[in-house]
């Protein structure tokens, strides 16, 4: 029989859900996480019998936490400064760190959300062993990824381990855990604070022309050094024709064609041209068409199909589909 001092969080979730009946409890649970799941679950198969003062103290503190009008706002640092207020100094930075890298409740979500060549270079230093445990845990898309940018040799006795890997320990994975959270996503956290110039850099990409064009030459009279590094950033539907014919050919097949027209009606000779040379002739001819008989457009419905465009592009450069860089070896796709 347990008492009011001395409840734990976990212990309170398990009151109440007992407390709402197996209906409700069952739809909470349906939203949890299964580690939640299982540290509530815990709580509540042990708790024993709870005296009625205990689970109306639990209920009215719950109550009262939603009772105020005022708005309540979460920030990294209200949450640090509570956590300081009850944890050693470097324990609040080890989970602040934690919270700031990858997304994912769990470990294995995080590291799934760390981009594979990331995840590549910290692995290639591991032992092959606990390399195959780590990429045994993930979506096998993100392992062949990670495994694709190994050294072949690793790689191959990478696999090999994952074929004949036993059942891993429990004492293991947690220990496995513990070093990855401490050394690997720690320092991911410090290190992925986005640049500045990047960041401005996509502000601009998302001005319309008028505005873009205003703010950059206000930007260049302030600090000519820093406008340029948030041009070279910044990539533009006119950057487009720094692209290959067969980059262009794979995006087509992910743009909105009803746009390309518009797009293309305030574009530069030199973008049109190499959209229409990366098509058949008919289906050049056609876009051709397509663009003569739009007649005078709005500026602002040629700059929304333009950013459209270039959203695509982007989105293919993320999935790393493909290479937007300017200065790379070599921008051609292999089917």
């Amino acid at each position: 029989m347990m008492g009011k001092a001395g409840v734990t969080g976990a212990q309170k979730a398990a009151i109440l859900l007992l407390a709402l009946g197996e209906d409700s409890s069952t739809q909470l649970f349906s939203t949890m996480h299964e580690s939640e799941i299982r540290e509530i679950s815990a709580a509540m198969a042990t708790i024993g019998t709870i005296p009625a003062e205990t689970v109306e103290t639990v209920c009215n503190e719950f109550s009262k936490s939603f009772s105020s009008g005022d708005m309540l706002v979460g920030t990294f640092e209200t949450t640090e400064k509570m956590l300081k207020k009850a944890l050693p100094p470097d324990r609040v930075n080890q989970i602040m760190e934690e919270i700031r890298g990858p997304a994912g409740r769990t470990m294995w979500d995080k590291l799934g959300n760390v981009p594979e060549n990331v995840l590549a270079n910290y692995l290639r230093n591991e032992y092959p062993q606990t390399v195959a445990v780590v990429l045994s845990r993930l979506q096998p898309a993100h392992t062949a990824r990670v495994l694709g940018l190994l050294p072949e040799d690793f790689a191959v006795d990478v696999m090999m381990r994952m074929l004949h890997m036993e059942n891993v320990q429990r004492d293991v994975i947690d220990s496995l855990e513990t070093t990855l959270r401490s050394e690997f996503i720690a320092s991911l956290a410090r290190s992925s604070k986005r640049d500045s110039h990047e960041l401005l850099a996509e502000v601009f990409n998302n001005f319309d022309r008028r505005i873009e064009g205003q703010f950059m030459n206000a930007l260049e009279r302030r600090n000519l050094e820093d406008a340029e590094r948030v041009k070279a950033l910044m990539f533009t539907f006119d950057d487009i024709k720094r692209l290959s014919k067969e980059i262009i050919m794979r995006l087509m097949r992910d743009i909105n064609r009803e746009k390309l027209p518009l797009a293309l009606k305030g574009a530069s000779e030199e973008v049109r041209a190499l959209f229409l040379s990366s098509m058949t002739a008919r289906a050049g001819k056609i876009l051709q068409d397509e663009i003569t008989s739009l007649g005078p457009v709005r500026l602002k419905d040629v700059d929304a199909a333009q950013s459209e465009i270039v959203a695509a592009i982007k989105e293919l450069a993320n999935q790393g589909e493909i290479d937007i860089n300017p200065t790379a070896g070599n921008n051609e796709l292999i089917p």
